[in-house]
């Protein structure tokens, strides 16, 4: 977090920056969409893995079981105040437009 400049508790503001820096920012197409101070919603519109695996004709991945877990622990590292709740993740049914969205929500 140092090294990027996030403020430790920095709320919504800092978990948006910090998601930009994962390694998966890079490699698969994200966005944050319905932007508050105290909420935002993280979707992950091509997913590498699950892109592969419906190229091959493969199920999605089930992987709102790791999803809650790293992206619990990823907010609740940048900011303790941070809940997650998943919108839809696989192996749940999904638009065609993302793999899984969370939302991300102080309440204060």
């Amino acid at each position: 977090m140092s090294r990027f400049n996030i403020e430790e508790g920095g709320g919504i503001p800092a978990l948006m920056k910090a998601l930009k820096f994962r390694v998966y920012a890079n490699i698969n197409v994200q966005e944050i969409i319905e932007v508050s101070e105290n909420r935002c919603v993280f979707r992950m519109n091509n997913c590498r893995v699950q892109y592969a695996r419906k190229q091959r004709n493969l199920p999605d991945f089930p992987c709102k079981p790791v999803g809650i877990v790293e992206y619990e622990d990823f907010a609740k590292t940048i900011d303790p105040r941070i809940k997650t709740r998943c919108i839809s993740c696989p192996p749940e049914p999904h638009p065609e437009n993302y793999y899984c969205a969370w939302e991300f929500i102080i309440n204060e």
